[in-house]
């Protein structure tokens, strides 16, 4: 079986997030970037499917800017057999479930893992739409994951606990963080990773329009928490929620 796993590029986690000074977006410029997290949890349980047998190649797949190329090498040093990145910016989550329709059909994978959701916009949208695109079944949110013949049984994380369900190949299943714990690439494997395969498409070649839909009209900082107070008694703290926060 292949797996297609999609892996975004986005500003590295530890990095405090700026906003540009014309509120036009999120400041890049000379800021590390990184594989979002997420995705780095769908490569490495593609990668663990691959050494128990449930797999035979992994295809690693990323929309975005030429500079992408460095977190799909990331992925081919974490196990991935090769790559492919379409070099598309800006692309909204419907834009990109497109297209990765399109890499479906043309790649046949027998399943799709991807992160749940990107730390730089947090849509959770993709996953999604890509199932809804293709007619597949989904798992979201999966915190563990078995393969057994055409069937893929998925436990997920939702708000009462847990909820298992079985899903008939092929399928997507995004990822959530308690699924595993992304091994780090070792040396001999970032040097391997330089001669593996990585293709270099654009949206025309597959034949999808990636026009966007939104518009962004501002992007700015939260507002500044303000400094806590000191109150005396029980009296003054619930006359405070009462008639300055009102949440009483």
């Amino acid at each position: 079986m292949k797996l297609l796993v999609p892996v975004k590029r986005v500003v590295d986690y530890n990095v405090k997030v700026r906003v540009k000074a014309d509120g036009t977006g999120v400041e890049t410029a000379n800021v590390k970037m990184s594989m979002n997290p997420f995705d780095e949890i769908a490569v490495e349980e593609a990668v663990r499917l691959k050494e128990k047998g449930g797999a035979t190649e992994i295809v690693a797949v990323s929309i975005g800017p030429a500079q992408a190329q460095e977190q799909l090498r990331t992925a081919l040093a974490m196990g991935a057999d090769r790559a492919i990145l379409v070099e598309a910016e800006g692309t909204e989550p419907l834009g990109v479930a497109k297209l990765l329709k399109a890499l479906v059909e043309r790649e046949q994978p027998g399943l799709v893992i991807m992160g749940k959701q990107a730390i730089d916009d947090d849509m959770n949208a993709t996953g999604q739409m890509l199932a809804a695109l293709l007619g597949w079944a989904q798992g979201t949110f999966a915190s563990k994951l078995e393969i057994a013949g055409e069937t893929a049984k998925v436990t997920r994380e939702i708000d009462g606990g847990l909820e298992t369900v079985s899903l008939k190949l092929p399928a997507i299943v995004t990822t959530d963080l308690r699924l595993n714990e992304p091994r780090y690439a070792s040396l001999p494997n970032i040097m391997k990773a330089r001669k593996k395969p990585l293709e270099t498409l654009k949206p025309a070649d597959l034949g999808v329009d990636v026009a966007p839909r939104l518009t962004v009209l501002k992007v700015e900082d939260p507002p500044k928490r303000q400094a806590g107070v000191k109150v005396a008694s029980v009296a003054e703290l619930v006359s405070k929620l009462r008639n300055e926060a009102k949440v009483i």
